[in-house]
């Protein structure tokens, strides 16, 4: 027996990274398998193509490219913002298959509020000045991934559950800290600045939802839907107002479970083109 779908207007999924380790496609699957959204908005970093001379592309990452194409099939607008791990596929921007659109950038009035998206690596500073710098970091991020997954598994045998390197860091280094706060006043100023009452953005993978406050220039709605490498975090938009949604709320430890089973199940040996290829054809072009 079929569980209803949850139907909600607007679903709003980040920084998916397929094609590492650290991608938690399995729970996504799961998520996306349970609602039915009028609009759902990639918002960058859905496929990793910067990481994908891994060759790593486990079936449940297909499924997941499978889903967006369902959804897409039976009514759901698609909208997929370029970020910059996905950059190649800016290229494609303004191309539409069927209901799905690839966009760089994204304008929704929501019940009379004007609401700009976006991924949110334009507004950084590291991305604008520095992006072998950017690379570097992904790499130290992506080995912090890798040691995640079995620090966790050991912990979880202890039984003290998962542990998350990389977002204690976030949270308590002093430069994380302040780098994020300046990065959300950035973004927040500058969708302000051009007329729009909330900001929609991904990025930094901190799911948040907040009023800030921009003095003379007034008060902003600050939206992040965080990631699913972490947080297992979406956005969604219902009778007027959002909410963010956590994965690990639902399922608790479940959403852990395939930490292990990733490095053991098959996996697609593939180059970067022949992924490409692939995703594309599950398109259909």
């Amino acid at each position: 027996m079929k569980t209803q779908k949850r139907e909600i207007g607007v679903a709003v999924i980040s920084d998916v990274h397929l094609g590492t380790y650290g991608s938690q496609a399995r729970e996504l699957h799961t998520y996306l398998q349970g609602i039915k959204p009028d609009i759902l908005i990639l918002n960058g970093d859905i496929i990793d193509f910067w990481q994908f001379s891994k060759r790593y592309w486990p079936k449940h990452h297909m499924k997941v490219v499978k889903d967006i194409i369902s959804m897409a099939s039976k009514g759901t607008r698609v909208y997929y913002i370029t970020g910059n791990h996905d950059e190649t596929l800016r290229k494609f921007a303004g191309m539409h298959i069927g209901n799905i659109e690839v966009v760089n950038k994204l304008e929704l009035v929501l019940d009379g509020k004007s609401t700009w998206f976006f991924h949110g690596d334009v507004f950084d500073v590291v991305m604008q000045h520095s992006p072998w710098l950017e690379k570097i970091g992904s790499a130290g991020y992506d080995f912090l991934i890798h040691l995640n997954v079995f620090i966790s598994y050991f912990s979880r045998m202890l039984g003290k559950g998962k542990v998350s390197l990389s977002k204690r860091i976030k949270e308590n280094v002093k430069t994380a800290v302040k780098y994020i706060s300046r990065f959300e006043v950035t973004v927040a100023t500058i969708a302000r600045q051009k007329g729009y009452q909330a900001v929609v953005c991904g990025h930094i993978h901190l799911p948040e939802i907040k009023e800030i406050d921009l003095g003379k220039t007034g008060t902003i709605t600050y939206l992040n839907s965080g990631d699913w490498v972490e947080n297992l975090s979406a956005l969604e938009y219902s009778q007027g107002a959002w909410k963010l949604y956590f994965h690990t709320d639902a399922i608790k430890e479940r959403a852990y479970q395939c930490d292990a089973e990733d490095y053991s199940e098959a996996v697609l040996e593939m180059d970067n083109k022949d992924v490409f290829k692939m995703v594309m054809k599950e398109f259909q072009l």
